[in-house]
């Protein structure tokens, strides 16, 4: 397939592009259910067409905050991308994240912008007794959200920055998000190339 699958800010993307992806990512990556063989085809398309829109809306924020120039992405291997990931980040943003440097150059500015106060901190701690049960309770089988000690936690201060952590890269994940709805405000794509959501085409869908 020739000619462009986009336009982001006016500029074309070329549509070898997503076929190189195709081509790195194995069918059954993308398919959760049988389809006919010529819609499930069009549906991978458009969502090939997403992983390069956004890698290519990434690569140009990057250039805009000066990040570390990502290298050229080598299409022919994709890294892994984990079942966790796919239900965590949907499956476009997973595979962007294994295809593309300046995506993960992106999502990691982000992680390390946000700032988690204490008190959110241990709110969450608290929030969530049952994941900080000392190795010992766990044994005994106590109920987090029942009869416990105190000493059958393991103390916040202990944990504190392994919660913060976290805590940076959930609102990291969700500042990504936010930024990639507006960022596909600019972009046109060109027929057999739309989102796989959207609902000018027989074919939509609205799995991610």
């Amino acid at each position: 397939m020739s000619g462009h699958a986009a336009l982001v800010g006016g500029e074309a993307v070329p549509a070898e592009r997503v076929e190189a992806v195709l081509d790195a990512v194995p069918a059954r990556h993308r398919q959760t259910r049988p389809e006919p063989p010529a819609r499930a085809q069009r549906q991978r398309r458009r969502w090939a067409t997403q992983v390069v829109v956004v890698d290519e809306l990434a690569r140009r924020v990057c250039a805009e905050r000066r990040l570390a120039p990502p290298p050229e992405v080598s299409p022919a291997r994709v890294l892994a991308v984990s079942g966790t990931e796919v239900a965590d980040l949907g499956s476009i943003v997973a595979v962007a994240l294994a295809h593309s440097p300046a995506v993960r150059a992106l999502l990691a500015a982000l992680e390390a912008e946000q700032k988690v106060p204490e008190q959110t901190a241990r709110a969450y701690y608290g929030r969530n007794p049952d994941r900080f049960l000392t190795a010992e309770a766990l044994r005994r089988g106590v109920d987090p959200y029942g009869v416990a000690r105190a000493g059958d936690f393991v103390p916040f201060e202990a944990v504190r920055d392994e919660v913060v952590r976290e805590l940076r890269r959930a609102v990291g994940r969700q500042a990504f998000f936010d930024w990639l709805d507006g960022a596909r405000a600019e972009v046109a794509y060109a027929p057999g190339h739309e989102h796989p959501g959207d609902p000018s085409h027989p074919d939509h869908e609205h799995r991610h």
